[in-house]
């Protein structure tokens, strides 16, 4: 590529220092993970230097957007010229990849240096013609108005996509993009905790930092000002709100209004939780057979605990309970979780044939993705030389430049989302799941009533009682544990054997295939 200008730019070129700085940027994170714009920039520039006998002594790469001033490498280069007066030359591919915004413009003209605009073939100094001044003028305005124009579509494109009742942003906890069909889809697993969340919080029992300390008992780590964030959302019940109104979203409600309404009536402090300065260990996790009324727990003579239902219905046959009673009663709900050491030890051998399979699965496809995005970049850059070459139209290479580009998107999304799944994760708690059915019965009756408590919270989901009789909803996957506990179907059966889930089934569903 030659040199270019006027004779007083050319004499201007040849009385400054032979070093220079080089400049690459890009506008998104994706950009620079990708690495294409950011290496073509900078091989490129390269190229100039050594043609034109110039030596590189920085390079300051940027991966942030160039219409307001502020960004962190841009600052870094212009101290260096303040710092370095023998380097006085600036390369950069374009106008649009040094600047969209006036502030720096000037910034870089008050620092009298050389800026060769590769692509555009131009230098621009102090000493440059007016007419030159004017281009540059003219390059920067027409890179400001693009910046503006494309933000305004982009609103304008999210206006529209929220008018049609599809949310424009990041779905909240208990959602997920479906990038496949570009629609947004409950969660698997977090659809079922953010339920929960609303569920809990509505009975009136949990104050924020309860709820956050309950959730852990299912897996989940969601802080008390996330907690808040959800509980307040409308999202959950199929609304959302975007530039200052309200649409109907097109998703699928996870919960009720009735039950959204509650919890926003205990947020509110209509129904707030109620403590008690003596520790009773089994409170809420009962309700009455009889009238489905809280069995409620109180104190005699501030040492016995008795449990009775709380006559939330009028007068009720439940007699009182004493606590060691209840935990008795409870203790033999783990009896029917329980799983024989030598079937533990088999399911357990199988997991780990499941999680050498899950590796080995995914380390392929990694590389087969890997190899399908190096040979797609090559193919771009091959393009993008003949582009410079001119063997290739600038529209021919615009139009492919949007189709590979989407390529690449698509391929780096399903590697992202390898990268993302954790199935070493997943199958250790899928051991842990086991280890605590074979031995949880004996760690319930070595310990206190506060300590059974948080054991049995990680089994039962709810539990009523009557008379006589505990009546238990387990958790997932505790419950197909008790059926097959119940009828001894540990051997023999076709299903106990454990094939490897893809990577966007659970470890409940790899449970289940116990």
């Amino acid at each position: 590529m030659g040199k270019a200008g006027s004779e007083g730019q050319q004499e201007r070129y040849e009385m400054t220092s032979r070093t220079a700085v080089l400049y690459a940027r890009v506008s998104s994170r994706e950009q620079r993970e990708e690495g294409y714009s950011i290496e073509a920039q900078i091989k490129l520039l390269r190229a100039v230097a050594s043609n034109e006998g110039i030596e590189i002594v920085r390079e300051f790469v940027e991966v942030e957007s160039a219409k307001t001033a502020g960004r962190k490498q841009f600052a870094e280069m212009v101290t260096f010229f303040k710092r370095n007066r023998s380097c006085r030359i600036l390369l950069v591919e374009k106008t649009d990849r040094l600047y969209r915004n006036q502030r720096d413009a000037l910034t870089l003209e008050e620092l009298d240096i050389s800026v060769y605009f590769v692509k555009e073939g131009e230098w621009l100094s102090k000493d440059s013609k007016s007419q030159v001044k004017f281009i540059q003028d003219i390059r920067l305005a027409m890179a400001r108005n693009y910046s503006e124009n494309l933000r305004e579509e982009v609103k304008k494109g999210m206006s529209e996509k929220a008018s049609q009742g599809t949310y424009p942003g990041r779905p909240p906890f208990g959602y997920r993009n479906n990038k496949a069909e570009r629609t947004i889809e409950i969660h698997p697993e977090k659809g079922a905790i953010a339920q929960q969340v609303f569920g809990l919080y509505a009975t009136g029992r949990y104050s924020l930092l309860g709820l956050s300390k309950e959730l852990r008992h299912y897996g989940a780590s969601i802080s008390k000002t996330n907690l808040h964030k959800m509980l307040t959302n409308p999202f959950y019940i199929g609304q959302f709100e975007w530039g200052g109104h309200t649409y109907r979203g097109v998703h699928t409600p996870l919960i009720t209004p009735e039950l959204y309404a509650r919890a926003q009536a205990v947020l509110n402090g209509g129904h707030a939780p109620s403590y008690c300065k003596h520790d009773i260990a089994f409170r809420g996790m009962l309700t009455c057979a009889y009238d489905n009324s809280t069995v409620t727990a109180e104190l005699k003579k501030n040492k016995y605990v008795y449990y009775r239902c709380s006559g939330g219905h009028g007068p009720c046959d439940l007699p009182r309970f004493r606590e060691q009673e209840i935990a008795e009663k409870l203790g033999g709900l783990l009896r029917g979780v329980s799983i024989p050491a030598e079937v533990v030890r088999t399911i357990e051998e199988s997991l780990g044939r499941v999680q050498e399979e899950l590796r080995d699965k995914g380390a392929q496809e990694r590389a087969r993705l890997g190899r399908e995005l190096s040979a797609l970049r090559v193919r771009m850059d091959a393009a993008y030389t003949d582009k410079l070459d001119g063997k290739i139209s600038a529209e021919f290479w615009q139009r492919k430049q949007t189709d590979w580009e989407s390529e690449e998107l698509r391929i780096t999304s399903l590697i992202s989302s390898l990268n993302e799944y954790k199935s070493d994760e997943r199958l250790l708690n899928a051991r842990r799941i086991l280890e605590l059915a074979k031995d949880a019965y004996f760690l319930y009756v070595t310990r206190k009533p506060a300590e059974q408590a948080e054991l049995l919270k990680n089994v039962l989901l709810n539990c009523s009682i009557d008379a006589v009789s505990l009546y238990p909803t387990y958790r997932k996957p505790f419950d197909i544990i008790f059926e097959r506990a119940k009828n001894q179907e540990w051997s023999g059966r076709e299903d106990l054997k454990l094939c490897p889930p893809d990577p966007e089934v659970t470890m409940s569903l790899t449970i289940n295939s116990l």
